[in-house]
C-alpha cells in the first residue's frame, strides 16, 4: 500500500515534533558545492532558493521543479552507502566524489549515522508539526547553503500569505464546518496534531480523525467507511488523486456516501498529492484551495438548510 516517501514519513514519523537545530550559515567560499537531497521537499526549497546547481542527486520521488533536476537518483526507503558516496563530481579544487551536504527526512537503513560516520554532514528535516517549524527548515536550508536572503524571502512571503488566507475566512461560530481529508482509498486520514491538519483547523473546521484517533495512530488513522458515513462529513480533501486515481465520482460510488452531506453537495475538493504532503515553497498553493473549499462550503445554502 504505502510505497511512497510521503507515506512513510506520516506513518513512521507521524506527528512526533523534531526541533530544527541550528546550524551556521555558509558563506560564498564555506557553501558544499555538492548536495544530494533524500527529500521531496527539501529538493522543492533548495531549487526555489538558488540552490538548485549545486544538487547532483535527489531521491526518486522528487519531482519539482519540473525541469533541472539531476539525472542521478538515490532511493531513499532504501538508501545504501554506495550510492551517495560516489555521487559527485571531481574537480581540480577536490578530488573527492563524496557530497559535502545529505539532506534527509526518513532516516531509512540508518544511513544517517552510516554517512555521518564516513565524515558527510547529513541533515534530517522530518515532517514539521506547525507552520513555524515548516518555516524554519526553509530558513535552514537557505543557511546551509548560502542562499539565506532568498530563503528568508521565501518563508516571509509564506507566513504573509498563509495568515492573509486564515484572515479571509469569515467567522462562523454557529455554522460547524465537519472535515474528512483522505491520504489514501483505505482510508488513512490525519488529524489535527499534524501539519496539513493545523491548517485545516485554522480556519475553523472540525476534523472527523479527531475523534477517531488514537495515541497509536501518531496523528495518522486509518478509519472506516462506516465511521467516515456517520461523521457525515461537510467536506472532502482527496490527497490521492494521482498515486491512487481517486475522484469525486468514486468517493460517491462507495457504499453509504452518496448520503454523505459533501457529496450531495459537491464538496468533494481534489488536490495534488504532492502540493497536499510537502511543506515548502508550494505550500501557498494547498492553503490556497483548502481555504477556498471551506469558503465555499460556508457560503453555500444547501448546506446549512
Amino acid at each position: 500500500m504505502f510505497k511512497s516517501l510521503r507515506f512513510a514519513l506520516a506513518l513512521a514519523i507521524g506527528a512526533v515534533a523534531i526541533p530544527v537545530l541550528s546550524e551556521s550559515s555558509a558563506t560564498a567560499s564555506t557553501s558544499p558545492r555538492c548536495v544530494v537531497s533524500l527529500s521531496p521537499t527539501a529538493t522543492e526549497t533548495l531549487f526555489a532558493i538558488g540552490a538548485g546547481p549545486q544538487v547532483q542527486a535527489v531521491d526518486t520521488d522528487s519531482d519539482y521543479p519540473t525541469h533541472g533536476l539531476p539525472t542521478k537518483r538515490v532511493n531513499a526507503l532504501n538508501p545504501s552507502v554506495e550510492s551517495v558516496l560516489g555521487i559527485c563530481k571531481a574537480t581540480t579544487g577536490s578530488t573527492s566524489t563524496k557530497p559535502n551536504l545529505v539532506i534527509i527526512s526518513y532516516d531509512a537503513n540508518s544511513i544517517k549515522e552510516k554517512l555521518s560516520t564516513l565524515g558527510i554532514k547529513v541533515v534530517e528535516q522530518n515532517a514539521p508539526t506547525s507552520l513555524a517549524g515548516a518555516l524554519s527548515q526553509i530558513r535552514q536550508l537557505g543557511g546551509l547553503t548560502g542562499h539565506v536572503s532568498a530563503a528568508d524571502a521565501i518563508a516571509a512571503s509564506l507566513s504573509r500569505h498563509i495568515a492573509a488566507d486564515v484572515k479571509s475566512v469569515p467567522a462562523h461560530p454557529n455554522k460547524k464546518i465537519t472535515v474528512y481529508y483522505e491520504l489514501d482509498p483505505t482510508y488513512y486520514s490525519l488529524t489535527s496534531t499534524t501539519f496539513v491538519g493545523a491548517l485545516m483547523k485554522s480556519l475553523g473546521v472540525v476534523n472527523i480523525a479527531d475523534a477517531g484517533a488514537t495515541s497509536a495512530d501518531a496523528g495518522y488513522p486509518q478509519l472506516s467507511g462506516e465511521y467516515i458515513v456517520g461523521a457525515n462529513p461537510k467536506l472532502i480533501f482527496l490527497a490521492d488523486t494521482i498515486c491512487c486515481r481517486i475522484t469525486p465520482a468514486k468517493v460517491a460510488s462507495r457504499p453509504g456516501f452518496s448520503n454523505v452531506s459533501a457529496v450531495v453537495n459537491d464538496h468533494v475538493v481534489n488536490l495534488n498529492d504532492d502540493t497536499a504532503s510537502r511543506w515548502g515553497p508550494r505550500l501557498g498553493i494547498l492553503m490556497n484551495q483548502i481555504t477556498a473549499a471551506v469558503k465555499k462550503v460556508l457560503a453555500d445554502p444547501r448546506v446549512w438548510k
